[in-house]
């Protein structure tokens, strides 16, 4: 175990680490390290929809999430980038039969069999509401980040946006992994909290935790709105 690593219950382990962790809080911790800064969003933002399809609605599909609530407030959300004229972009996620394409992240998970290309059109169809309209982007596909493989960035660039508002599925995956991406290639990521969802409460609060710690601002959905109206002004 590394000397840096300290114990629970007060218990410190080797010299480096201050007895005093245990008696703050998680908010202190971090607060103390540095993170948890916020940066203001810029003035030109687009909106990223990750994977909302029918696969996390679904109750017969492996990927059900329970995330119907979420869906609403990301077609809240959708409506309110639309009346802004915001650039909008949709992705979701597809493969080639037997999944070759979807490499080592599809052998670890199986469920992403219901996304082979054909297969299970029910689940791969985009959830009510959240259907892409004439003029808006939808990227496909294989791995968990939106930028990964993907013209997203150079999309983005051309449009010459700063800032992206993220909704979609699911936080402690795809979300996640856009949103720090999104940070290294030179966006502001603002992650709506009401507008992305997981399978269970805990992966999802851990993530969004730790994105606003280190990559990203978490905003409320009302937070975002307000954002959409006036870019530029905080919420």
């Amino acid at each position: 175990m590394p000397a840096s690593t300290c114990w629970p219950k007060g218990k410190r382990y080797g010299r480096r680490c201050s007895h005093d962790i245990a008696h703050m809080t998680l908010q202190e911790n971090y607060a103390k390290g540095g993170f948890g800064h916020r940066i203001e969003p810029g003035r030109h933002p687009a909106l990223l929809i990750i994977d909302f399809v029918e696969a996390y609605l679904a109750k017969e599909s492996p990927l059900y999430a329970g995330v119907e609530l979420v869906r609403d407030a990301a077609v809240k959300l959708l409506q309110a980038a639309r009346d802004a004229r915001l650039p909008i972009v949709h992705t979701y996620v597809e493969y080639q039969p037997g999944g070759r394409d979807g490499g080592v992240f599809f052998r670890k998970v199986p469920a992403l069999r219901c996304f082979e290309r054909g297969l299970h059109p029910e689940f791969a169809k985009f959830a009510r509401g959240l259907e892409p309209q004439a003029g808006e982007t939808v990227i496909g596909k294989q791995y968990a980040s939106a930028f990964f493989g993907t013209s997203l960035a150079s999309t983005l660039t051309s449009l010459q946006i700063d800032t992206v508002l993220i909704a979609g599925v699911s936080t402690s995956g795809c979300v996640r992994a856009s949103a720090v991406d999104c940070c290294q290639c030179g966006f502001i990521p603002v992650v709506v909290r009401d507008a992305v969802g997981d399978r269970a409460p805990e992966p999802h609060e851990a993530n969004l935790f730790d994105l606003q710690a280190k990559y990203a601002e978490v905003f409320s959905l009302a937070a975002a709105l307000k954002y959409i109206a006036a870019p530029g002004a905080g919420p």
